[in-house]
């Protein structure tokens, strides 16, 4: 059915109040641990969202000891034997910038110029930033305060989730089989989604975790990380010569043969890179976190024997030094898995296209708790949130997102309660 002007107003109303509710729920990840969940705060979010379920009447609500939570969406009258389908989001927030104490703030009618922040004032957003601001003029902005992040990444997706439930109980009219809900925990880290339960989820899941508006996602990097120790020894400096293997500066150097042109900041679309994003140590030992990224295994293995050769080097170069690297396959390109399943894609772009927004297909340069169930068995091919310049200050998205996105799931539960 197409959607009335009342009910796009419910969606739009009901997606907002929740999203300013759930952004202020410190609900930070830490990659640095190894545990699920890796904050015990996530779960307060979680609780939160279990009452909520509660009062929309969904059943078999589950907040499991890993801090997922689950449940299930009985089908319309008549469409119990249709194949159900499952949304899933994150309530965890990156590491990469505070997500304490987020206040959320509305700048109304956006007229093209800086939006500047509150609590930052050195902090502006403009199109330089982020080139889709001009496409939305007019519309209402959500910041925080600039001192923190925002947290639309993925409490846009927790809300817009939510919001469809309350419109599926509310609407009759809005036909769809059963819906399989769950907002899973540690995504950030990559580690979350080894503790969910297979067995509650159905063959047939969407993500609700991308960027801007019309966005639909179905290949993601291959990701490895490798954590890599150097191994020196201290000795006073004043008699240091020919002695002391200084870790710390050694890894400084080994680190500084990474090629440029293979950063993050020098790379985009389907090219890869080394991401140094952690470099700690002393004399003595120094470690490091590095993610190795690639849309090709095989370019990826270029970039794994390159550390594994500069280390022969290093070790050769400077006598006693031990480097040891420890290599983690993170998750797949989820396109291999995805493509042997057209349908679940297909309904996607129709589903975002009766929102009457134009389907704007890329990949994504990162990953999501879909790539990971997809190589388990469980296409689950992304669908965007409308959130911008994630894991900022500067991260922001639009009303009308929070709206059309819960638009795009109502869409695609009637469009799988036809097949």
């Amino acid at each position: 059915m197409k959607l009335t002007q009342d009910i796009q107003e419910f969606l739009l109303n009901e997606a907002l109040e929740r999203f300013l509710r759930y952004v202020k729920v410190w609900t930070t990840s830490d990659e640095s641990v190894e545990t699920v969940p890796s904050t015990k705060n996530q779960l307060d979010l979680g609780k939160l969202l279990v009452e909520e379920l509660k009062e929309l009447k969904v059943e078999n609500i589950i907040h499991d000891e890993y801090g997922f939570v689950y449940a299930n969406l009985p089908p319309s009258k008549g469409l119990e034997k249709v194949k159900p389908i499952g949304f899933l989001a994150h309530v965890d927030t990156s590491s990469a910038v505070s997500g304490k104490d987020v206040k959320p703030v509305i700048h109304r009618n956006y007229d093209g110029k800086e939006i500047e922040f509150t609590q930052n004032k050195n902090l502006v957003l403009s199109t330089k930033d982020s080139p889709n601001l001009e496409e939305y003029v007019g519309l209402n902005i959500i910041t925080s305060e600039g001192n923190t992040l925002l947290g639309a990444d993925d409490k846009a997706g927790v809300a817009e989730i939510m919001a469809a439930c309350a419109a599926w109980k509310k609407f009759d009219d809005l036909k769809h089989g059963p819906i399989v809900i769950c907002f899973t925990i540690d995504e950030e880290t990559g580690l979350g989604i080894d503790k969910v339960d297979m067995k509650k989820l159905p063959k047939i899941c969407y993500t609700v975790d991308g960027g801007e508006m019309g966005e639909l996602e179905f290949e993601c990097f291959d990701a490895w990380l490798a954590q890599i120790k150097f191994i020196g020894l201290s000795v006073h400096p004043g008699y240091a010569k020919n002695k002391m293997i200084n870790a710390i500066q050694i890894a400084a150097r080994f680190f500084s043969e990474l090629p440029e042109s293979e950063t993050p900041e020098h790379t985009e679309e389907r090219e890869g890179f080394f991401h140094l994003s952690k470099l700690q140590g002393k004399v003595e030992e120094a470690t490091s976190r590095i993610s190795i990224r690639d849309f090709l295994e095989k370019n990826n293995k270029r970039r794994k024997d390159y550390l594994e050769n500069l280390k022969k080097v290093y070790e050769i170069r400077y006598p006693g030094l031990k480097i040891e690297i420890d290599f983690k396959h993170q998750y797949q390109n989820m396109f291999t898995y995805i493509e042997k399943r057209p349908i679940v894609v297909e309904l996607a772009k129709q589903a975002i296209e009766k929102a009457g927004l134009e389907v704007k297909i890329h990949p994504i340069r990162g990953g999501t708790d879909g790539a990971r169930l997809s190589a388990k068995g469980i296409p689950t091919p992304n669908i965007f949130t409308g959130g911008q310049l994630f894991h900022s200050r500067k991260e922001y998205i639009p009303t009308l997102a929070l709206q059309k996105a819960t638009e795009v799931l109502i869409n695609l539960a009637e469009l799988w309660s036809h097949q």
